[in-house]
């Protein structure tokens, strides 16, 4: 749930921090004093689109801050840490800053991520549900996502075992594609593979040659250099009266001392070996010496052959290995165009087992979803009776993707594949007996849409496992019986969990656990809102004006208090 919300110099809004609390919260107050606007800070929060419209005139950012507590075996846990966010004690913070420059800066938990990441960690979070959720309802490319968001559960397994496949029939499909391409294509893509294979090829390149070559290269340019520091290291060491000489004058003196003093044996000993080691090495050096060349012929070779492999890395990779690895890669390319027509066949025959294979567990995709379409049609009849459309019959009709030109043929009729199988779903809605089933975008009302948005929420809700809800004036188009039918449905979802919604109904407001009161009010020739907790008294005379709209009289008092009492007998047996 939403624990506390924290905005700051956002729109209309200077500074603003609001507690929530479980159950139904509702957000009343005049037209134009905030309300949507602290709903559009939450969307923003969870990563809706941002502008630099939305930061105060005269600032230099608006700030979002959220705190969130959720029951810690919620997925958008392992969601967060599969992401690298650290959760302690099941608790997440949302910030998002929105510069004057339209510049976005988002962190979770304090960690910097992209909005990208925002959004799919707030998406589990918080569910708001507003008038464009009226419309997507009314778009039937929407209705299959709302019935395979019912049937998750039952379809997880064999939507997986379908993506599964579907990739690997692209895959093979766009291989087909491209083999099939036009005769002057293919020739003149042999015409490129050969001229490069065989650049390559006649370079008879060898693993690690660039590298063994820049080092002989080095060598051979500094020999001069080389063959005087190792003549002289050798005339140090050797040479008459110099170090070796000198050590081994040493050691016959500490022969002879060592016969007096036998303490000075080991010391002897010690500087005997070392004479021997130097001897030993300085032979090594003279091999050394004697091996030190300057051959200008095959510096040049060289410098040719390392001309010759930077010109191929230019063109084919950043060393020999890679380089290499291409030629590999465009003899197996060539080769398959070269016997594309067995290549072909070959795929042709892998993607028709796909397709018979996808076919299938398409097919249980369907079985799955007609059979949970009963269910939900079912479910959304008896929340429509309480919501006083009893008269109402709902139909979801499953029916096949329409093939096209490309469309593989399967067991002698063609068939259509999609990312989520091979249906398109759409509602179809008759309100009154004896009408013909139509669909929901040719029969709803605008007040028609709230009630079976409302059913699809509510049912919906123990599917999805969001901890938060939001309205955001979904009792557009009702007043009366259906009022309140509406406001018993809000808080029968917000039994247990949270829900925040903004209403201009009395009946929703009447039910609130949470009363929340948005005004407006003019400071230093700026407007400011503030957010009020209403008590009893206060419910009263808001809940009355909402009900008179303009004047607030001791009848609508009245009536106020008799919603209210209603309300806690509604709450009374839960």
């Amino acid at each position: 749930m939403l624990v506390e919300l924290s905005i700051k110099h956002f729109a209309i809004i200077d500074e603003l921090t609001i507690p929530f609390e479980k159950g139904l919260t509702v957000l009343t107050g005049e037209t134009g004093a905030g309300k949507s606007i602290i709903i559009d800070a939450i969307g923003l929060l969870l990563g809706g689109r941002g502008s630099a419209e939305f930061v105060r005139h005269g600032e230099k950012r608006a700030e979002i801050e959220g705190l969130f507590s959720i029951e810690n075996h919620h997925p958008v846990i392992r969601k967060a840490q599969e992401l690298g966010i650290d959760v302690q004690d099941d608790m997440f913070v949302l910030r998002r800053d929105i510069t004057a420059q339209g510049k976005s800066i988002c962190r979770i938990n304090g960690k910097l991520v992209t909005l990208g990441i925002l959004r799919e960690i707030g998406g589990g979070l918080v569910d708001i549900h507003g008038q464009h959720e009226h419309q997507a309802l009314l778009q039937a490319e929407h209705h299959l996502g709302m019935l395979d968001s019912y049937a998750k559960s039952d379809l997880a397994q064999a939507k997986a075992e379908y993506k599964s496949i579907f990739e690997r029939a692209s895959a093979l499909e766009k291989q087909v594609k491209h083999l099939s391409h036009n005769e002057q294509e293919m020739a003149q893509r042999i015409d490129l593979l050969t001229y490069q294979l065989k650049e390559i090829n006649e370079a008879k390149l060898e693993p690690e040659e660039d590298r063994l070559l820049t080092e002989e290269r080095f060598k051979l340019a500094n020999s001069e250099k080389l063959f005087q520091s190792l003549n002289d290291s050798y005339g140090n060491l050797y040479g008459d009266g110099k170090g070796l000489d000198y050590l081994m004058n040493a050691m016959m003196h500490l022969e002879e001392a060592a016969s007096v003093d036998k303490d000075l044996a080991p010391l002897h000993e010690s500087i005997s070996n070392c004479y021997y080691l130097i001897e030993e090495s300085t032979f090594t050096i003279r091999d050394q010496v004697d091996g030190v060349e300057f051959d200008p012929n095959r510096l040049d070779f060289i410098e040719s052959r390392l001309n010759d492999i930077q010109r191929l890395k230019r063109k084919y990779g950043e060393n020999v290995e890679d380089i290499l690895e291409y030629a590999s890669k465009i003899e197996e390319e060539l080769d398959t165009i070269l016997h594309k027509d067995d290549r072909v066949l070959q795929l042709q025959q892998e993607l028709d087992t796909a397709w018979h294979d996808l076919y299938v567990e398409g097919k249980a995709i369907t079985d799955i979803r007609k059979k949970a379409a009963k269910h939900l049609t079912k479910a959304i009849h008896k929340q429509l009776k309480a919501l006083y459309m009893e008269k109402t019959v709902m139909d979801i009709r499953i029916e096949p993707k329409p093939p096209t030109k490309t469309s593989p043929t399967i067991d002698g009729k063609q068939v259509s594949f999609g990312p989520e199988g091979m249906d398109q779903v759409e509602f179809y809605l008759s309100t009154n007996p004896g009408e013909p089933m139509k669909p929901l975008s040719k029969t709803a009302s605008g007040g028609e849409i709230s009630r079976i948005m409302l059913a699809l929420k509510s049912i919906f809700q123990t599917h999805q496992q969001i901890t938060s809800v939001i309205f955001d004036e979904v009792d557009t188009g009702v007043s009366g019986r259906v009022a309140q039918a509406i406001a018993e449905r809000i808080h029968a979802i917000a039994m247990g969990s949270q829900v925040l919604c903004i209403t201009h109904l009395p009946q929703v407001a009447a039910m609130a656990d949470t009363h929340l009161y948005i005004a407006k009010h003019e400071k230093e020739d700026r407007v400011h809102t503030s957010v009020t907790p209403l008590e009893l008294d206060e419910k009263v005379d808001e809940i009355a004006r909402m009900i008179s709209g303009v004047e607030v009289t001791d009848l609508t008092k009245q009536h106020a208090r008799e919603l209210l009492d209603l309300a806690e007998q509604l709450k009374e047996p839960h």
